[in-house]
């Protein structure tokens, strides 16, 4: 790459820019808020440079055991000339000698270098140099936490799509309400379903996945419980907790469950629908599903899994019997 090069990436690279839409470019900062998306913001980025150079060296530095000059070592001018790439996956860790060496480098990038610097955004270290990557107006992308059901149901959605795929909104629902508590998971999961299932991934395919490596899943108990089925909660419950499933996820499932069917109750009243975080097909099932419970026994129920997503985070020796316990207090609320 020219000099003349890097200027039009600098410039090009002067506002924020997508994670999957970012350029090669002598230096490029990752500001991570979701720790799975800058990771393939990354391992895109490492595609598009091998593309465009087979040969090209791939390096890693951890940014915390650094030592003095390996930054500037790795990015002189080789003898033969090879394109390189220097990746720093953990920025926020930096040490004195790192940040003193990239703010060095930063200020004179190599021209057939690409560097490529993700922190987390929770853990300001560093933040003289990335300040300074952005003022010297090169690639930025700032990649926000994905924090609310229908962020993580959008997600979906576009990986699904971004591998030419397609997957219903019931299936989409699903995987959030068993696995949205670990965005990671869930884009596994999604990976795993578009590698093992043929066509569109609708809601039976989701649950025959599920069936046929745990046989009870966090939605499935979630599922159960929301709608009154007491024991058969319970006996799913224990089979997923026999299989490996922690009560975690499961107690995450019913509590976003429970959320889902405030927010749509809440929604019949006086509340604007614009602040009911919920996509439209969330809402309407929502909807259907509370119209079996009272306000009374909706809000029994939430103190319920509240209680339980205490106790089965530490509070309780026993995170099985609380969940038990929480369980036949939903169903006792419905009823």
């Amino acid at each position: 790459m020219r000099r003349r090069d890097i200027l039009g990436a600098m410039a090009k690279g002067s506002s924020n820019v997508a994670w999957n839409q970012l350029d090669l470019a002598p230096v490029i900062l990752i500001d991570c808020g979701e720790d799975v998306l800058g990771d393939q913001a990354i391992a895109r980025l490492v595609r598009l440079a091998l593309d465009r150079d087979p040969s090209t060296e791939v390096t890693r530095l951890d940014a915390a055991a650094y030592s003095p000059g390996r930054l500037p070592m790795l990015a002189s001018p080789s003898l033969f000339g090879e394109a390189r790439m220097v990746i720093v996956p953990r920025g926020e860790t930096m040490n004195d000698a790192f940040l003193a060496d990239a703010l060095a480098y930063v200020a004179a990038p190599e021209s057939d270098v690409v560097f490529v610097l993700k922190h987390s955004t929770s853990k300001p270290r560093g933040k003289k140099l990335f300040d300074t990557i952005r003022a010297a107006g090169f690639q930025c992308s700032a990649i926000p936490a994905i924090k609310r059901d229908s962020e993580k149901a959008d997600l979906v959605s576009a990986h699904a799509k971004s591998k030419r795929r397609q997957i219903t909104r019931e299936a989409v629902q699903d995987l959030v309400d068993a696995l949205g508590n670990d965005v990671r998971e869930l884009l596994s999961a999604v990976d795993q379903l578009l590698d093992d299932v043929p066509g569109t991934i609708d809601e039976r395919a989701v649950h025959t996945y599920y069936a046929g490596r745990n046989e009870a899943t966090p939605f499935a108990v979630a599922d159960a419980v929301i709608a009154g089925r007491t024991a058969e909660a319970i006996t799913l419950a224990r089979h997923a907790m026999a299989t490996g499933t922690q009560a975690v996820p499961i107690v995450s499932a019913i509590a976003s469950k429970l959320r889902g069917m405030g927010l749509a109750l809440a929604s019949r009243g006086a509340v604007d629908p614009k602040e009911i975080k919920l996509a439209p097909w969330q809402l309407r099932r929502a909807r259907d599903e509370v119209r079996h419970w009272s306000q009374e026994g909706l809000a029994q129920a939430v103190l319920a899994i509240a209680a339980a997503d205490s106790e089965v985070k530490g509070g309780s020796r026993s995170p099985g019997f609380a969940l038990e316990r929480a369980i036949v207090r939903i169903g006792q609320a419905r009823g």
